[in-house]
C-alpha cells in the first residue's frame, strides 16, 4: 500500500516596488513524497533462481515443438504450449557479444562491474535461444565462436540473476 504526503506553498517572488511582472511572480509549489511497499513474485522463473543457487542451469522445453529456451518461458514463444524444465550442462558457443564501457549501475551487482566488461550472447548446447550474460574474460580475449560454460558464484548477490555468469573453456 503506498502513502502520499504532501505539503501546498504558495509564494510571491518579487524584485522591488514599481514591479510590473509582479502579479506574475506568485507560484505555487507542491512538494510531494511517495512511499511504496510491494512484494514482487517470480512466478515459474522462481525455480529457476532456487536452482541457480543449486549450481544447476534449467531452461524450458516445448514438447509440442522441440524448442528449448533459455531463460526459460512459461509459454513456449513458437507454438504457445505450455512447457516443461529441463537441465542444460551449461557450456555453449558465444554467437556475438559486446564490450561495454559503461556501467548502468542498475543495481549493487552491475555498478560493482570494472569496465570494461563483456556481456555475450550464448547459445548453450541443448538450447533454442540465445542467452544473454556477463563473460568474465578480458575483451580482447572474446571471439565470436568461443566455447564457454557457466561459473557459479558463492555468497550473496542483489539479484539472483548475478548467481552464474559465463568464463572461457579451458
Amino acid at each position: 500500500m503506498a502513502e502520499v504526503t504532501s505539503r501546498k506553498d504558495i509564494q510571491t517572488v518579487s524584485s522591488g516596488d514599481g514591479d510590473p511582472w509582479a502579479a506574475f511572480r506568485q507560484i505555487e509549489r507542491l512538494t510531494l513524497s511517495l512511499t511504496q511497499h510491494y512484494t514482487h513474485t517470480l512466478g515459474k522463473y522462481s525455480r529457476f533462481f532456487i536452482e541457480l543457487e543449486q549450481k544447476r542451469f534449467l531452461a524450458t522445453r516445448c514438447e509440442s515443438c522441440g524448442r528449448v529456451c533459455a531463460p526459460p518461458r512459461p509459454l513456449c514463444p513458437n507454438c504457445l504450449q505450455p512447457t516443461h524444465w529441463v537441465e542444460l550442462t551449461g557450456a555453449g558457443t558465444v554467437e556475438t557479444y559486446s564490450v561495454l564501457h559503461f556501467s548502468p549501475g542498475s543495481n549493487a551487482d552491475v555498478a560493482a562491474l570494472t569496465t570494461p566488461y563483456v556481456l555475450a550472447y550464448v547459445l548453450l548446447d541443448g538450447a533454442s535461444t540465445l542467452f544473454p550474460h556477463l563473460l568474465r574474460a578480458e575483451p580482447e580475449q572474446v571471439t565470436i565462436g568461443m566455447r564457454v560454460r557457466i561459473a557459479y558464484v558463492d555468497g550473496p548477490v542483489e539479484h539472483p540473476i548475478h548467481l552464474m555468469h559465463f568464463i572461457p573453456m579451458e
